[in-house]
């Protein structure tokens, strides 16, 4: 039961550190506490933790503009971040984690503005049918977190300059383009800001919950921690990992999302491979991933491991939809 909840909110635009500092709250969550983390961007790219950096990002003109590529923790896809935006975690226990009461916050805090909004799938919430909260999902020993965007005023033209939108993913959501799917909250309220949004969110965080929020004790956050986990988030190994000249290639888009393998065979084996999604579930798509190298190169012993990868009744529906790739692939 929940009996504290604390409130951050980053005072800097330097997506690495904001992820560090993200991870810090996650590791150090109380045991029956939930923290309310509030953060932005500037120009930045975040793709999810199985996708492919250089396919999901124009990397190259993000950097020429001065902007950020960025891996997160947690699955899904890719998001453009800037100053328009702000970001919100949810950091707490499994045993308290509750993701329609976090995310009626986010609805609270827009009927306290008088935005009329609406839960839609599994990670979007919409104003006037288009999305303006994009959510993503991460667990770890005991602990998980949620987190997303609230897009404030973002500059949606640099949303579709940096960002590569797969068309087959937009035809699944019926639009022809990512600025038409989005809106920003100030066409629904024009004089919001930043700031007025994170006192909406906090105050909504104390009626959903029903406690006075307290600010989180930043001076008590251990700096060697804090600047070596953001190293790791800058790093070029996460953020653009393993890239192999393959040979075999299988993929296809399914309703959970994307799945793009990668692979190389030698003598019926697999010798190389790379696994790319931007399925919510990171790991399930990850312990595939990690289990590929050295697996034959053969349905059975693909859907053997991927089997064995399962551990929810969603889990077993995705296996199925690689299974029949598979099959047909093989």
């Amino acid at each position: 039961m929940i009996q504290k909840i604390s409130q951050v909110c980053s005072t800097v635009f330097n997506p690495y550190h904001n992820l560090a500092l993200e991870k810090y709250l996650f590791d150090h969550v109380g045991e029956d506490e939930i923290i309310l983390y509030l953060w932005q961007n500037e120009r930045t790219v975040v793709c999810g933790r199985n996708q492919n950096l250089w396919k999901e990002c124009r990397v190259t003109k993000l950097l020429e503009d001065g902007g950020h590529p960025v891996r997160r923790l947690s699955g899904g896809g890719a998001v453009f971040h800037d100053k328009g935006n702000l970001n919100f975690t949810f950091l707490v226990k499994k045993k308290n984690y509750d993701v329609d009461r976090q995310l009626q916050v986010i609805i609270e805090a827009c009927k306290s503005l008088g935005i009329q909004t609406e839960k839609t799938g599994r990670n979007d919430i919409t104003a006037d049918g288009r999305k303006f909260s994009g959510n993503a999902f991460y667990a770890s020993d005991d602990r998980k977190y949620h987190h997303g965007t609230l897009l404030i005023n973002v500059d949606t033209a640099n949303m579709s300059a940096y960002l590569n939108v797969d068309k087959e993913k937009l035809a699944t959501k019926g639009v022809s383009s990512v600025r038409s799917r989005v809106t920003n909250l100030t066409e629904f309220c024009p004089e919001l800001t930043i700031d007025m949004m994170k006192e909406k969110m906090i105050q909504a965080f104390e009626k959903v919950y029903g406690l006075s929020a307290v600010a989180y004790d930043i001076d008590g956050i251990d700096q060697d921690t804090l600047s070596e986990t953001e190293n790791f988030f800058a790093s070029d190994q996460w953020l653009y990992g393993r890239r192999i000249d393959f040979t075999y290639r299988i993929n296809r888009r399914f309703a959970w999302g994307d799945f793009d393998l990668q692979l190389n065979v030698e003598q019926g084996k697999i010798s190389t491979a790379a696994l790319y999604s931007d399925a919510n579930d990171e790991t399930f798509i990850r312990q595939i991933r990690d289990g590929l190298d050295g697996t034959a190169f053969s349905y059975e012993a693909l859907t053997a491991l991927i089997s064995q990868c399962c551990q929810t009744e969603e889990n077993k529906a995705m296996a199925n939809d690689i299974g029949e790739l598979l099959y047909s692939a093989i």
